[in-house]
This record gives C-alpha cells, sequence and structure tokens, in this order.
C-alpha cells in the first residue's frame, strides 16, 4: 500500500471508495452523502489539496481515501476538519483507514496546523490521539453534539484557540 496525495486521475475512484465505504447496510440506493461531500469540499475555498491523500494497492488502484479542509476556530482559520475518510470494504480491517489517518495527522503537523477536529465513534479516534474538543475549549458547530466531536491538538496548537468550530461551507448542507 501507498499514501499519496490525490491527483486529478483519482477522482472517480475516490468517489467509488465512498460511495462502497459508506453504502448503505440495507442496500438501497443512493449516493452516500460523503461520496458527494468530497466533490463539493473541492469546490470550496477551504479545499487544501494537500490533505486529500489516497491509498492505493501494490497496482495503483486507489482502496482508500481521507480529507482535512480548513475550518475556523471562533472566526479564525487555526484548524482542519478531518473527513471523510473511506475505505473500500475488502480493505477494512486491514490497517488502511489507520495509515491514512496517520499519514493526514503527520501532514497537518508538518505544515505547521494546530488543531484537527472530526466528527467520529469515541471509541475508536482515541487511539489516534483524538479526545473531546471540549477539553480544550472548542465547541461543536450545531447540531452535532459534544460527544462525537473531538479534536486531536497538534505541535502548534495554542491554549488561546477557543470557541466554535466550524467546517468548510459544504458541511453546512450536510
Amino acid at each position: 500500500m501507498l499514501i499519496r496525495r490525490e491527483t486529478p486521475a483519482d477522482v472517480d475512484a475516490i468517489q467509488a471508495v465512498h460511495s462502497a465505504a459508506f453504502a448503505k447496510a440495507d442496500g438501497s440506493d443512493g449516493i452516500p452523502v460523503e461520496a458527494t461531500l468530497v466533490d463539493a469540499l473541492r469546490d470550496d475555498e477551504g479545499w487544501l489539496p494537500a490533505y486529500s491523500l489516497v491509498a492505493t494497492d501494490s497496482d495503483g488502484q486507489v482502496v482508500g481515501h481521507v480529507v482535512a479542509t480548513r475550518g475556523r476556530v471562533g472566526g479564525a482559520p487555526v484548524a482542519l476538519g478531518l473527513g471523510p475518510l473511506g475505505v473500500l470494504p475488502d480493505w477494512q480491517r486491514r490497517g488502511v483507514g489507520s495509515a491514512l489517518m496517520h499519514a493526514v495527522l503527520g501532514a497537518a503537523d508538518a505544515r505547521d496546523e494546530p488543531l484537527v477536529v472530526l466528527l467520529g465513534h469515541p471509541d475508536y479516534y482515541p487511539r489516534f490521539g483524538f479526545r473531546p474538543a471540549v477539553e480544550l475549549g472548542v465547541t461543536p458547530p450545531q447540531p452535532w453534539g459534544p460527544q462525537y466531536f473531538m479534536a486531536r491538538p497538534l505541535h502548534a496548537w495554542r491554549e488561546s484557540i477557543r470557541g466554535e468550530f466550524r467546517y468548510a461551507g459544504p458541511f453546512d448542507d450536510l
């Protein structure tokens, strides 16, 4: 497996990854919101190409994707909103998601980003250093509750980073 930045040739494969990863368990039709969200994020001012990463297999086929976009805390552009992160079902539970998470967090830290936030399961994301964002003084945007809103401070984090978090614009349409 190789982790690299997204290229224009990966767009369709990325949508396929998120469509498969977030398909409804009942098999009902429809493109999952996560697949269309990535496309909308690409067109938003919060898009940061350095944080759109793919995992590829030995043949170069995209098997996973993660993206982080510019977020704001208290109105200041001092955070990244992570997500979605998706892995093809046949590649899940094989370390692809973890590798993508470590890669995007490493890239963010290397580029002196202070904070990464996400909405996720509180039993899964602490293994990557995430904790409830409210512990850092960062509150979730409405309507999301604090139990699933988590943050990972990076090397450049400062205690003065406090306030309500705002995701890139397309998240407001969810």
